[in-house]
């Protein structure tokens, strides 16, 4: 195979599979590391993929925005197990906040049904789940309401959360990288998820591995101000320990 049918042949693997990582190509194209690396930087120059920790992400997904009714049924397991991880994470009593996002809706989804905890949401689908909780004393902030995420946004949004101290809040993102933090594409809604931050005494990501490496437009926090990551099994180790060096507690599946 010549380099420039094998770099089309990483390329369409990137654009379909979200991400790509060097050690596994080398395996599929029966190639040297070294050979991979030097596709992946061709790649890199030409535009169409960002080089991140063992591999690659294609340039046209980093800013790229996917309905939340698109992403309910993406990666569902590992939403689910997730949940169960976060759970292990509330306080006894007292408030939690959950981020707009489909992860954080399977939290919502996953509270047992006589748990007694304060929960501060701008997820009106999230509010929804746990309207029928009895223990559960819900706070829903308002704002203008995105309808590609759900998520209530904007003035109203972060002026409330100004004025608020959460136990533990649980923070969704689009992608979390070692260099760049926690980032999403709308510069609103990372105004929100900042305040959201702010507004947690502890700070917990819950984040799939496809998020990993992924670098979006605006960030909002860096990996130093989690307390807790969660994320599922498939989340490189190396990664992994990367970011645990850099402060945060990483638990996966």
């Amino acid at each position: 195979m010549y380099a420039a049918e094998r770099q089309q042949l990483i390329l369409t693997l990137a654009r379909a599979q979200g991400r790509v990582e060097g050690s596994a190509l080398a395996d599929q194209l029966e190639v040297t590391a070294e050979t991979i690396r030097r596709d992946l930087t061709a790649l890199e120059r030409r535009g169409l993929v960002k080089r991140a920790h063992g591999g690659a992400i294609p340039t046209d997904a980093l800013n790229s925005e996917i309905n939340v009714t698109e992403r309910i049924g993406r990666h569902l397991a590992d939403k689910r197990s997730i949940a169960q991880l976060a759970l292990e994470q509330l306080p006894q009593t007292g408030t939690i906040l959950l981020d707009a996002g489909t992860t954080t809706l399977a939290i919502a989804q996953a509270l047992p049904a006589d748990a007694e905890l304060t929960v501060v949401a701008n997820s009106p689908m999230i509010c929804a789940a746990l309207s029928t909780k009895p223990g559960i004393t819900l706070l829903q902030l308002g704002g203008q309401v995105r309808s590609m995420t759900g998520a209530a946004v904007g003035r109203w949004t972060t002026d409330a959360l100004a004025e608020l101290t959460v136990d533990v809040g649980f923070i969704g993102t689009n992608g979390f990288d070692l260099a760049r933090g926690l980032t999403t594409p709308d510069q609103i809604e990372a105004a929100t998820k900042r305040a959201m931050v702010i507004a947690s005494r502890t700070t917990v990501l819950v984040a799939d591995s496809s998020k990993a490496a992924s670098v979006h437009l605006h960030r909002f926090a860096t990996l130093e101000e989690m307390d807790v990551i969660i994320t599922d099994g498939d989340v490189d180790e190396d990664l992994a320990e990367a970011i645990r060096a850099a402060g945060p507690k990483v638990i996966h599946s």
